[in-house]
């Protein structure tokens, strides 16, 4: 007897409710133009996110910028979604 095959990833349960805060943080290089490329990123996939409430904090030497940008996330698909753009931008190193 052959065992189920696992459900696809849209079908899987969230541990999230939505709609919910949730917290953001994208670490890239310290240039120009950085913090406001993940905004615009933001605002693509949760046009509500006021980029006033970006939180900034440069690495001890100052070669690195970690943002923090809280979405009212409203599903899973939409998260998904949002990682996936910062991943691929040229300017991230990385997305927690």
């Amino acid at each position: 007897m052959n065992a189920p095959s696992p459900a696809p990833v849209a079908a899987q349960v969230s541990l999230l409710e939505f709609p919910c805060a949730f917290p953001i943080k994208v670490m890239g290089r310290r240039e120009d133009g950085f913090a406001q490329a993940i905004v615009d990123v933001v605002c693509r996939h949760a046009p509500d996110f006021d980029p006033a409430m970006l939180e900034m904090r440069t690495s001890s030497a100052g070669n690195y910028l970690s943002v923090t940008a809280t979405v009212n996330a409203t599903s899973r698909e939409q998260l998904d979604d949002l990682y996936r753009e910062l991943c691929a931008h040229p300017m991230v190193a990385m997305v927690l």
